[in-house]
């Protein structure tokens, strides 16, 4: 005859089930992590548009630069997110607090809290944000146990890209020269930047100098020659606050920005901060590729969602 509080025993190490685990090899070593997290937390922006992407929520985020406390574009699907306070400052008790599965941030913001973010849940991190936003994207897919779907999903950004470019035909030999005005931070970005890659992708032609693995240079007025190209994308805060938009008016009325080839064809054309810059990730690279078709006055399929 079976001994009752046997059989029990038996049952209830039956029901359970194992907690699966993976190691994930990232830029500060190897560190294991639960093979399918629920609840994630995610410590950089673009981290948090490849998460929405892939489908999965974040339990807590990195705020958004711009909005409260999130980008509008993302607002809808974390509207059950818990903000965590900016990339550069990371709330620590907040963070604790959600018991996350899993924390996943960069070497370029959060080396030097790696340990601590360690001590709440396993952690991993990128090297750096930017310009391998869409190695990071494959990066995040892995971490959330959806590697095969991230991949496929990079390949479909670039195949849009691709078809942006042919549609555009001539117009990609253009040379095209990025630069973000604000105050006190004029720069001209490099092909080694968010958008840099985005334009890559497309198949535009940059001017040599900005061609670098510098994201981007800060300059002075005296500077801005450098500026130059067949067609200048330029951005400035989107919320045109009256010191942004005194600054942009004063460097755009400069005489040397007005002697520019670019700006006597007609060609030094604003687009949005948000898509080209702040946002980092994929939902603000689709639509860096929209404002791009409207410019060339080209159109592509609709974007399967």
């Amino acid at each position: 005859m079976t001994n009752p509080l046997l059989a029990a025993a038996l049952l209830a190490l039956a029901l359970i089930v194992p907690t699966q685990a993976r190691e994930i090899t990232h830029a500060m070593g190897v560190t294991e992590v639960p093979d399918a997290p629920v609840r994630i937390a995610i410590l950089t922006n673009e981290g948090t548009e490849a998460l929405l992407h892939l489908g999965v929520v974040p339990v807590g985020a990195a705020q958004s630069w711009q909005g409260n406390p999130f980008y509008p574009h993302l607002a809808d699907q974390l509207a059950d997110t818990v903000s965590l306070g900016t990339e550069t400052a990371i709330n620590l008790e907040v963070l604790a607090s959600l018991e996350p599965d899993i924390i996943i941030g960069t070497v370029f913001r959060h080396e030097k809290v790696y340990e601590q973010l360690s001590a709440i849940a396993p952690t991993i991190l990128s090297a750096t944000i930017g310009p391998q936003w869409l190695e990071n994207y494959a990066f995040y897919g892995q971490a959330v146990g959806l590697g095969d779907k991230a991949q496929a999903n990079v390949a479909a950004f670039k195949d849009r890209a691709t078809a942006l470019g042919e549609a555009i035909g001539d117009g990609v030999n253009e040379e095209v020269s990025l630069v973000r005005f604000a105050p006190g931070r004029t720069r001209i970005y490099s092909d080694h930047s968010f958008a840099g890659v985005v334009l890559d992708l497309v198949g535009f032609q940059r001017p040599a100098l900005q061609r670098s693995e510098d994201t981007f240079v800060q300059i002075g007025k005296e500077r801005i020659p450098e500026m130059d190209a067949d067609r200048i994308f330029y951005f400035a805060p989107d919320d045109d606050n009256a010191e942004s938009m005194a600054n942009l008016g004063e460097w755009l009325n400069d005489p040397l920005f007005l002697q520019l080839d670019a700006t006597e064809a007609g060609k030094a054309t604003r687009v949005r901060e948000l898509s080209w810059n702040l946002g980092g990730g994929i939902y603000s690279a689709y639509m860096m590729l929209d404002e791009i078709a409207d410019i060339y006055d080209v159109t592509l399929p609709a974007q399967a969602d």
